[in-house]
């Protein structure tokens, strides 16, 4: 037997795509911020989650380096046994501090906290209800756990509330599972509902916040404090650390005794090695910044509102986006999608497409990520040439 023989692999290569021909794997040669340089061309940036602008900033890079100074590029450990440097629980005692809640832990990836994490909480005896959307991790993680897996409709709280009368009594446990901020639509879970229910029902809840630590809440903590809810009202708070904290890994947060749990029991985090020391120290630094500078955070959604009025009033679809940093240009098939994405390139805007599979094929859109550091000037130059592309294809 080869590889070529493997299902996926033969699939993959034997579709009619000219994969030199997709907008993807283009070559970033400096920090990813509101303007990036690709092949040499500064483009205008909405494809990278510098959510705040502070990625590549002196504090955050000198933060870095002096790790590097002190404990070298690597921990070269698992933290169970030789990897652990203060650096790291001194990271985990600021992210539980910032979101209110008595302890977290930190991993390498963002995808494997995710997988890790929801495959130690359960198993074949129970029953994981996520929100449709959830992250393809969310998805993975079930996958592994063994657990019975169901969806119920994008924030459909009457949904829900169905399915845990029909299927509740039948498991051990239930794990409710939905995200802060859903990355692909930019609109918010009901978590106010969802805590009602979960108490209701006798769940746990988890809360995906890899796209709302940081850029909603006061002064950016989350979804918890959009919402005013005390956040050890939700058992599992997953945050991912490349976004708003400028840097790699995920963490877990909250109470003691489950935080312990995970220290000695998650295989992704006993039987790997420690996060870097530079990039604990960019997270941290990056805590530091944002308790400083809360101010980031209103302008990102000022920024954010300011292009989604302006889109809307194109008369363009944008989803069900409000009061996030994501924002969806809704075009409606693949094809589509890349052709837009790609007159957007010409013009000096980089904003990705977001195809079939990923989406539905008749959701396929391009997704604008907004940064605290776009200029009104390149809100407006974007707005001009998405007007521009629009009349163009309504001409063809």
């Amino acid at each position: 037997m080869s590889i070529e023989m493997i299902p996926g692999f033969r699939q993959f290569h034997q579709m009619d795509t000219n994969l030199d021909k997709l907008p993807f794997f283009r070559m970033n040669e400096g920090v990813a911020s509101n303007k990036i340089k690709v092949n040499g061309t500064s483009k205008i940036n909405y494809s990278t989650y510098n959510y705040l602008g502070l990625n590549g900033t002196n504090e955050i890079n000198e933060a870095a380096l002096q790790a590097i100074q002190q404990y070298g590029t690597s921990v070269s450990s698992s933290r169970l046994l030789s990897g652990e440097i203060p650096l790291h629980r001194s990271l985990e005692r600021d992210i539980a501090s910032f979101l209110g809640v008595e302890d977290s832990v930190v991993q390498v990836g963002g995808h494997s906290t995710n997988v890790n994490t929801i495959a130690q909480l359960v198993d074949s005896s129970d029953l994981v209800i996520c929100d449709a959307l959830v992250h393809n991790s969310i998805m993975q993680g079930v996958q592994l756990s063994g657990s019975k897996m169901i969806r119920f409709k994008h924030n459909d709280m009457n949904h829900l509330d169905k399915l845990l009368k029909r299927f509740r009594q039948n498991y051990r446990n239930v794990l409710l599972i939905v995200e802060g901020v859903y990355s692909m639509d930019g609109d918010l879970c009901k978590l106010p509902e969802l805590i009602q229910l979960k108490k209701q029902y006798g769940c746990l809840l988890m809360v995906d916040e890899a796209h709302s630590i940081g850029t909603i809440g006061h002064g950016g903590r989350g979804v918890t404090s959009y919402y005013g809810i005390d956040p050890t009202n939700v058992d599992v708070l997953m945050g991912s650390m490349s976004k708003s904290l400028n840097s790699c890994g995920g963490y877990i947060a909250g109470n003691k005794s489950l935080i312990t749990f995970l220290r000695y029991n998650l295989p992704g985090f006993v039987f790997s090695v420690g996060m870097t020391p530079a990039n604990a120290a960019a997270a941290q630094a990056s805590l530091r910044m944002i308790r400083k500078k809360p101010e980031l955070v209103n302008q990102l959604l000022e920024n954010a509102e300011y292009f989604l009025d302006k889109l809307i009033k194109i008369g363009v679809d944008t989803g069900l986006s409000k009061n996030s940093p994501i924002i969806p240009l809704i075009v409606g098939d693949s094809e589509r999608a890349l052709w837009f994405a790609e007159k957007l390139y010409e013009h000096g805007i980089n904003a990705m497409p977001i195809i079939y599979p990923a989406v539905k094929e008749k959701e396929a859109r391009i997704r604008f990520f907004m940064s605290a550091i776009h200029t009104k000037e390149d809100l407006d130059c974007t707005i001009d040439i998405v007007k521009q592309i629009v009349a163009e294809e309504k001409g063809l």
